[in-house]
């Protein structure tokens, strides 16, 4: 496995898959080289609701198998509650 990279969530690009059509690939920017590698809700590793929101910090590894796929996206900066749930 891939050492852990940090990085910022910088776009959410709706994918139109899922089991609603309304599934979203994320984007996030590594903080030490700039490159950008896509997720989806599926690698991000959270109890309950899988989500980030642009701008957020998170952790991640780069997938061996897929380049330019990031994969286990663990967020950094937890969203107060009141502001995340408006």
């Amino acid at each position: 496995m891939s050492e852990a990279h940090h990085g910022v969530i910088v776009d959410l690009r709706p994918s139109g898959g899922g089991a609603t059509g309304k599934a979203s690939a994320y984007v996030v920017q590594d903080e030490a080289d700039g490159h950008h590698y896509t997720f989806d809700y599926t690698q991000i590793v959270a109890e309950g609701l899988r989500t980030v929101r642009t701008g957020e910090r998170v952790r991640f590894h780069v997938s061996d198998a897929r380049p330019g796929w990031a994969e286990f996206v663990i967020r950094l900066d937890q969203p107060d509650p009141a502001e995340f749930y408006r």
